[in-house]
């Protein structure tokens, strides 16, 4: 392990060597850049005039280009918005303030995320060998699993949110669009900000960020984080964590050299730890389907004399039915957190040799592991049976890494402006799985013990416990994916119409992936797994500048995710690559002397191939008919089908901001969106096995909206402001897993924060003091639910957070 580090550490060195020797016959010839005609400022930089909207900068075609002149649907969070919504992870992201970007845990789990834009959302790639359709990126660096995702957030520079496919700039598994995480780099000046807030619920936070001044032209700048909250939902079982509770701790150091105009060496290194607990699942109703109540003859169920089957377990009198969201579970389980660990290295190489080329290389290896202690069932999900087994504790333990190199040319000969990469991507991942119940009721269900957590003698299906000697695997995978690409993007703006743009752009992808299911419920299995696959995806788009603040274009792109195996099915069945071709004509717009922006994007997706997820969990303890275990008990399968036909995808988004007077704000976003997908072979064996079923795409509402007011009005000189920032988002019911035609709830998320901003400290120093709060209104709403269990017990759910609030003080310096 030494000798691999030591070699990562050789070869980031290294290339930095190569490139500077590489180019000193270039130093003194090569004219210093000059300004880029479209300079833009940061996205919440003031405007020389104060009363206009700041013009915004992206990186969307791996160039700074002004967003309003950018031929893409595209959403950027700023510091600014990250600090007024407090923003501290990407979940916090879930209550909707892009309509269009969705994001929920997989399962209940924090430790995985589940991010969607544009009705292209997984169910499940919480998996070895599958990926999510919308790729995430930390400073053009692709993550490869979802798992790890809701790591801290380091020192943001902007959130870029690019809507629709991105095939050619970005690549494989970015079908619904991309999201792209803007780290701020070092100045090579010296500065600082410290800060550090309390909330309710235990919260407390902290971060610095330091700029060091440069020395010999390199620059570095430290980072650090610190996050804590308790649990939200208290666990009656002394000595346990409970559910929606968090640490998150991590460090971040990036250094900046250039040693002579034109060249920059980017180099990083971060690490992080994140530990968590799931969102509690609670049961919202019993017996929906009116089934008898029957009673037990040992462990067998029958109907009450005068009655007839089928029936229904009773419920425990220890169990409960809330509609409403619980602070308190009914029964106490062994909980303890889930643990994250996330590190990167990089190093980015920038020549810009003159105006007309810039070489760039991208080089990054990252990992990361997630130990997972899920049991926020508890007896919620599992019918009762006397003497029976409870509480399903979910334990997973994943390890991922992975290498990439991207090599770009990026410049503008006249008339073209164009960019061309190669790019390849190796990942590893390798993963293990076991559900041993931790509780057990006694005869009558009124009280019930701890299973122990270790157990002695044979380990199987009936004899397990948590501790990792005592594990029963019920199954466990690895898969090793590489990716080669090759890519190229121009656009063409003739001298005789240069109000007309025509780009043209097409990226070839080569996938490979092995991977093998080698443990199901215990048992060596020999299955295995090999893809093989390459494609093209093209790019048009025609833009118009209709005036100088006015932009249209129409679009037509391609993008796909991957194909690959489900691990939790019972012999690693593969699935083919889903696609999707969309159509998308948009216009932006600068009004009114720049107090009004308004952005409209309409769009057509059809899509081939969409991955479907055909989940079971086995909550049956013994066999039909007999007292016999079920060896199956707590097994969770699932199979993934590709639906036939074509899935459409329909939707309509609107961006609009307002500055009627020098202090005061409006935004507002609207997204609407519309799916459906063919009728699709249930591929799981049993009655239905072949049947044609509906399905759904998950966490996509019809209808999202959000809206926000800001108001900075200056007081007592020195400028020092009060800031004040109100936001409220909504989003219709939509539905949480693939294959239960049940709805979540509708949601109307306020969240606000109260600011006194700038005041002087000092000489040099300055302060913010702040009052938050998140779920303002404490609106409470189900944002998962399952049906799944209606026949045997009834409906859980997972809700959102309850309201949280807090100060903060910060100083720059």
């Amino acid at each position: 392990m030494h000798d691999r580090k030591a070699f990562r550490v050789q070869l980031l060195l290294g290339g930095a060597l190569l490139a500077t020797l590489a180019v000193p016959a270039f130093a003194e010839t090569a004219p210093a850049p000059a300004p880029a005609a479209d300079a833009v400022k940061p996205a919440d930089a003031p405007d020389a005039d104060s009363g206009q909207i700041a013009d915004i900068v992206v990186t969307a075609l791996k160039r700074e280009t002004n967003l309003q002149k950018t031929p893409i649907a595209i959403s950027v969070i700023s510091p600014t918005v990250i600090a007024d919504r407090h923003v501290q992870s990407l979940i916090d992201l879930a209550d909707g303030a892009i309509p269009s970007l969705r994001i929920a845990t997989f399962e209940a789990r924090q430790s995985a995320l589940t991010v969607g834009i544009r009705g292209i959302v997984p169910f499940d790639a919480n998996q070895t060998a599958r990926d999510q359709g919308v790729g995430v990126y930390i400073d053009g660096v692709y993550l490869g699993r979802q798992q790890g995702l809701n790591a801290a957030l380091f020192d943001v520079e902007r959130v870029e949110v690019l809507r629709g496919p991105q095939g050619t700039l970005f690549g494989r598994n970015t079908e619904g669009g991309a999201l792209s995480i803007v780290t701020k780099a070092p100045t090579g000046e010296f500065d600082g900000r410290v800060s550090a807030g309390v909330g309710n619920y235990g919260e407390y936070d902290g971060q610095i960020h330091l700029d060091l001044p440069a020395f010999h032209n390199f620059a570095v700048k430290l980072d650090g984080v610190i996050q804590h909250q308790d649990p939200m939902v208290k666990d009656p079982l002394a000595g346990q964590i409970g559910w929606n509770a968090y640490n998150r701790v991590g460090g971040r150091i990036s250094a900046r050299w250039q040693p002579f105009d034109g060249f920059t060496a980017d180099f990083s290194f971060d690490k992080a730890k994140d530990e968590n607990t799931p969102f509690y699942s609670q049961l919202i109703n019993y017996n929906p389907k009116g089934l008898t109540v029957g009673v037990y003859t040992g462990t067998t169920l029958g109907a009450p004399a005068g009655s007839a089957c089928p029936c229904i377990a009773p419920l425990p009198p220890l169990v409960g039915v809330h509609p409403d969201r619980q602070s308190v579970a009914d029964v106490g389980v062994p909980q303890q957190y889930s643990v994250d660990e996330t590190s990167g290295e990089s190093a980015k190489l920038s020549w810009k040799i003159s105006p007309a080329i810039e070489l760039r290389s991208i080089t990054a290896w990252r990992k990361v592991s997630t130990n997972q202690w899920d049991n926020s069932g508890g007896p919620e999900r599992v019918p009762f049976v006397p003497n029976g087994k409870f509480s399903r504790y979910s334990l997973s333990d994943l390890y991922q890494s992975q290498f990439s190199q991207e090599f770009q040319a990026v410049g503008s000969i006249p008339q073209v402006d164009y960019v061309a990469g190669l790019y390849y991507f190796n990942e590893q991942a390798r993963e293990s799985a076991a559900t041993p119940s931790s509780n057990q009721w006694n005869a009558d269900g009124t009280a019930y013990t701890i299973l122990p957590s270790q157990v002695f003698g044979p380990i199987g299906s009936g004899n397990q416990g948590w501790d990792y000697n005592s594990r029963f695997l019920q199954r466990a995978s690895f898969a090793r994916t590489r990716s080669y690409a090759a890519y190229g993007q121009a656009t063409y703006t003739p001298d005789f119409a240069d109000v007309l743009h025509l780009t043209v752009g097409g990226r070839y992808t080569k996938d490979k992936r092995d991977g093998a299911l080698y443990i199901v419920s215990g048992v060596p299995t020999p299955y295995q797994l090999h893809y093989d696959r390459g494609r093209f995806d093209p790019m048009v788009t025609l833009a118009f500048d209709a005036t100088p603040d006015v932009n249209l274009y129409a679009k037509y792109s391609t993008g796909f995710r991957a194909g690959g195996a489900n691990d939790r099915s019972s012999n690693f069945s593969p699935f083919g690559p889903e696609s999707v071709k969309a159509y998308e004509v948009g216009a932006k717009m600068d009004l009114l002397d720049h107090k009004v922006r308004v952005n409209l994007a309409g769009y057509i997706m059809d899509r081939s191939g969409t991955q479907i997820d055909f989940d079971n969990v086995d909550t049956n303890q013994f066999l039909p008919g007999t007292t016999t275990l079920n060896p199956n008990f707590n097994l969770h399968t699932e199979n993934t089908a590709n639906a036939p036909g074509i899935s459409k995808i329909r939707g309509v988004e609107a961006d609009i901001i307002v500055r009627p007077i020098e202090h005061l704000t409006f935004g507002a976003s609207y997204a609407y969106t519309y799916t459906k997908v063919p009728l699709t072979p249930n591929p799981n064996p049993g009655p239905t096995f072949g049947m044609p079923t509906q399905v759904f795409v998950v966490y996509t509402p019809p209808n999202a909206a959000s809206g926000y007011v800001d108001y900075e009005v200056p007081v007592g000189g020195d400028d020092m402001k009060v800031r004040l920032h109100l936001d409220a988002n909504y989003a219709d019911a939509d539905y949480s897993f693939q294959a239960e035609n049940v709805k979540t709830d509708s949601s109307f998320i306020v969240n606000g924060r109260l600011a006194l901003a700038d005041v002087r400290i000092g000489e040099a120093n300055k302060a913010t003091f702040s009052v938050w709060a998140r779920n303002l209104l404490d609106e409470q709403h189900i944002y998962r639910r399952s049906g799944a269990n209606d026949g045997v017990l009834g409906s859980y759910a997972n809700f959102n957070p309850p309201r949280t609030f807090g100060g903060e003080v910060s100083v720059n310096f």
